[in-house]
């Protein structure tokens, strides 16, 4: 077997990515993964990062690209999470993507990179192959970012799927009940065109 379908199989259990390194430690010297992206048969997005061209792209490619692009220990987030999921109806411009550490490297512009120190290790899995918050992170990182409506119909999406539990929900009105404005009946929305 050569080098072109060693990659081939990386790539097809990757959503059509394969990266230097994971070429190298199936055995595929970085010089070869060169040769054939220059012969055509890979696609170079930079940092080491390539999509073969006989494996089809799904849904999952362009964030397990994004990604790859950011680094070790980067991971998918906000609503880049809901949409890999299909969960609501966001269809982001770009791919947002978190990160512990600090990244000097030029990126697309179809790409947002966020230093995101506050997010635990218990917030962190994997949807379809790629790293992401879980979709429990990704919903409360954006409640305060959207309309309360499409929100909880997003909530309410998530739970019917299983992607969240009763128990997520019960926290957030536990601690929603806390706050001034909302046990004076005034929404979150409300509370920032006034303050």
């Amino acid at each position: 077997m050569g080098y072109r379908q060693d990659l081939w199989e990386i790539a097809a259990s990757r959503n059509g990515v394969v990266t230097i390194a994971e070429a190298e430690d199936a055995g595929v010297p970085a010089v070869e993964v060169r040769k054939l992206a220059a012969r055509g048969a890979l696609r170079a997005y930079g940092q080491g990062v390539y999509t073969h061209r006989d494996v089809p792209t799904t849904p999952s490619t362009e964030p397990t690209i994004a990604v790859d692009l950011a680094g070790e220990g980067a991971f998918l987030q906000r609503e880049s999470v809901l949409d890999l999921l299909g969960l609501g109806q966001f269809n982001p411009p770009k791919v947002r993507v978190g990160t512990r550490r600090r990244v000097r490297r030029t990126l697309p512009e179809w790409m947002v990179l966020e230093n995101r120190r506050d997010v635990p290790d218990d917030d962190l899995t994997r949807y379809q192959g790629v790293p992401a918050t879980t979709v429990r992170r990704a919903l409360e990182d954006l409640r305060d970012r959207m309309p309360p409506d499409r929100w909880e119909a997003v909530v309410d999406d998530a739970l019917r799927r299983d992607w969240i539990g009763e128990h997520d929900v019960a926290a957030w009105n536990a601690r929603d009940s806390t706050l001034p404005w909302k046990r004076h009946g005034v929404s979150s929305t409300h509370r920032r065109i006034e303050g």
